[in-house]
């Protein structure tokens, strides 16, 4: 099952901030087609790493939070842990390169 959650501006500074363990977060929005193509694949890897959160936010609908990160292309993944930005991934990539990304930055 899915544990892949929406985030806002406000809901990123509870959810996300403050936090020691992985969060991998999705940019991505509704008229992008490989972000299309990447969400099943982020949303079948959150099934199988239950120690390690995930979580989308929609660009078009915060603005806000894509500025705060540098989003200028998606689909973005950024894995944050400890307050930081540890890694990125922009645009389309495959299921084992996501767990690539999350067995290097756990």
């Amino acid at each position: 099952m899915s544990k892949v959650k929406a985030l806002t501006g406000e809901s990123f500074k509870t959810e996300v901030l403050g936090k020691s363990t992985l969060s991998v977060v999705d940019f991505w929005a509704t008229w992008c087609g490989p972000c299309q193509m990447l969400s099943p694949i982020v949303e079948e890897v959150s099934a199988e790493y239950e120690d390690v959160d995930f979580y989308k936010v929609n660009v078009d609908e915060e603005h806000g939070l894509a500025m705060q990160f540098g989003i200028q292309s998606i689909p973005t993944l950024a894995f944050i842990k400890d307050d930081k930005t540890v890694d990125l991934s922009i645009g389309l990539i495959s299921k084992e390169e996501l767990i690539d990304f999350i067995r290097r930055n756990k």
